[in-house]
C-alpha cells in the first residue's frame, strides 16, 4: 500500500513553492493536515473538497509519518 499511496503526492517546483500537493492539485499536503489537526473528519474534508479521494488523505498522513520517522544523528 504505501508506495502506492505515496504516488499521490506531488511535488513541482512550480506549483505551491515545490510544497507537496495531492496529485498535482493546488491542494497541499500542509492544507489537509491542518484541517485534521482542526479537528476535520474525513468526511466533512471529502465533502468540502469533492475532488479529494479518501486515498489523498491516507496518503497524506503517511506522508507526514514518513517525513518524520527517520533517525536523528548527533555528534561525538
Amino acid at each position: 500500500m504505501a508506495p502506492l499511496a505515496l504516488e499521490r503526492i506531488t511535488v513541482n517546483p512550480a506549483q505551491c513553492g515545490g510544497r507537496p500537493c495531492i496529485r498535482g492539485m493546488r491542494i497541499r499536503v500542509s492544507d489537509i493536515l491542518e484541517l485534521l489537526a482542526a479537528g476535520e473528519s474525513r468526511e466533512q474534508i471529502l465533502t468540502d473538497y469533492p475532488y479529494l479521494e479518501t486515498e489523498d488523505i491516507t496518503a497524506t498522513l503517511l506522508y507526514a509519518a514518513r517525513q518524520f520517522d527517520h533517525p536523528i544523528l548527533k555528534a561525538a
